[in-house]
């Protein structure tokens, strides 16, 4: 008996002694960790997912908290990043320690299980999808054999909007038309299909396309209370909501590579990666060619439309800039001849007016979220492994102390060509996880506001200022669509578009 009693006594004191070292360990590894505002039982700060656009409450909490905070999301621990120099401390000494992305159910059900080149974990893997895009995607060579796609996509906008105006001033709605200008873009660089516009014959393939889109669109983000607190998922039903979006969004994306495989010929992007499928099956299988359409959709179409909505929101209510901007352009290219991507170069102004825009406007204002591999310093804090950090690039590219007049919208502070501050500029993020498409945005939408300030003359419906309102979404579109009155200059009735116009029946 009194062994017995000796035996238990032992064990009591020896998981006592395990649990007081654990408690201390646990205590040590929390100790520096970023400050955080007070949370709520069980649900932590999730509550302040509830009040988008999320960059500017966390902005707020920065100005509090200091330039790096964190928030206990449900069961999941955040960081947010609101400083250059802890950034830049972000991807050079721990750039492989955040090169991560958080497993969300979105990416989960709709990334083909973080298989993505968005999504996939750093490693091999994710490498050879990274060479791939690089190479064989958004190399100059591959983006300069689709110049002609872009380039007549943007005619047939010019087209459009000649009609709608006439000889006068006429109102026009334009988010619509810079959706459908991206979408049908990006479609016929990868498939050679229009599913977008006026003139698109209707279909249930294009019916389904534009829906599948607009739902993958609105359930995208890092701001899905479900991901942080499981209960809310049953309760809510989102990720069965997810699965059943997949399968659709799945045979639609299947669909596309079986009609371009059964043609077998074309010099189509899924052409292209079907070829390379024959000698590389490993690393080119139809789940991973699914994956890259898919991210050229989500990461391409409404990222340039909503920066082209709001460029031309800020040309309207500067019109001193747009002037400046319309004045290089006929100098620079003539008013006899449209504009075309290889002009871009000799017009540092506009291309200034889309870094401003795009510091301003940021079209993914919290970047896209990182996750850390293992426990790491920012900021001079402690941050444990498995932590989600948001980059807050919206305050940043605001900051007073990086940026003279930061709220103002002046192009000329990049200089000439946009190459002054360009360590401070993070619309297209920094390190080993940074786009990889930001020479076709720059390509396509510095020619598709060009064109528009090329061809036509611009102003303010009555005179109003524009509503710079920001409204919800991953890509923080505007709260209002935007709306202004146009008419046509005398380069839009150039034989060039002319012949285009006889060509669409125009």
């Amino acid at each position: 008996m009194e062994e017995t009693t000796m035996v238990y006594s032992s064990l009591t004191l020896v998981f006592l002694f395990l649990g007081l070292k654990l408690l201390i360990q646990s205590k040590s590894r929390h100790e520096n960790m970023p400050p955080s505002p007070l949370s709520l039982p069980i649900i932590g700060h999730l509550h302040l997912l509830t009040n988008p656009p999320l960059h500017r409450p966390f902005h707020e909490l920065s100005k509090k908290l200091g330039p790096v905070f964190s928030l206990r999301l449900g069961s999941r621990l955040a960081v947010v990043v609101s400083s250059l120099s802890a950034v830049e401390e972000c991807f050079t000494k721990n750039d492989i320690v955040l090169a991560n992305r958080p497993n969300l159910l979105l990416s989960k059900h709709l990334a083909y299980n973080h298989t993505t080149v968005i999504s996939a974990p750093y490693g091999d893997y994710w490498r050879n999808l990274r060479r791939i895009c690089t190479i064989e995607i958004f190399s100059s060579n591959r983006l300069n054999k689709f110049s002609d796609i872009r380039k007549d996509e943007v005619q047939r906008l010019l087209l459009k909007l000649s009609g709608d105006s006439g000889e006068d001033f006429s109102k026009v709605e334009l988010k619509s038309m810079f959706v459908d200008l991206t979408l049908n873009n990006l479609m016929r660089m990868m498939a050679g299909k229009r599913y977008c516009g006026e003139d698109v014959a209707e279909s249930s393939e294009a019916k389904e396309f534009r829906e599948l889109v607009a739902e993958v669109v609105e359930n995208s983000g890092a701001g899905n209370p479900a991901d942080y607190l499981p209960i809310l998922n049953w309760a809510g039903n989102y990720e069965t909501k997810l699965e059943g979006l997949f399968t659709r969004l799945d045979g639609f994306l299947q669909g596309l590579i079986d009609e371009r495989r059964s043609t077998n010929e074309g010099n189509m992007m899924i052409d292209h990666l079907l070829s390379l499928q024959e000698s590389e099956p490993d690393n080119y299988t139809d789940q991973a060619i699914k994956g890259l359409i898919l991210v050229l959709l989500l990461a391409g179409a409404d990222t340039s439309a909503v920066t082209l909505e709001w460029a031309m929101s800020n040309l309207l209510n500067h019109p001193e800039v747009l002037k400046k901007a319309k004045a290089e352009i006929d100098a620079q290219v003539s008013e006899k001849r449209l504009m075309d991507e290889s002009d871009i170069g000799k017009l540092p102004y506009l291309q200034n007016i889309m870094k401003e825009t795009l510091r301003l406007y940021p079209a993914a204002p919290l970047l896209v979220p990182h996750r850390t591999s293992d426990d790491c310093s920012i900021g001079g804090y402690h941050v444990p492994g498995n932590t989600i950090v948001l980059i807050n690039a919206w305050a940043i590219q605001r900051d007073p102390e990086l940026w003279d007049d930061p709220t103002s919208f002046k192009p000329e502070r990049f200089g000439n060509g946009g190459k002054e501050d360009g360590h401070k500029f993070l619309a297209f993020g920094m390190g080993r996880r940074a786009c990889p498409g930001a020479t076709m945005a720059h390509r396509m939408v510095n020619l598709a506001l060009g064109s528009l300030i090329q061809c036509f003359e611009w102003k303010k419906v009555d005179g109003k200022e524009i509503d710079m309102t920001e409204g919800k979404g991953v890509t923080m579109p505007k709260f209002e669509p935007l709306e202004a009155m146009c008419k046509a200059r005398p380069i839009i009735f150039t034989e060039q578009l002319l012949c285009v116009g006889k060509l669409y029946g125009a």
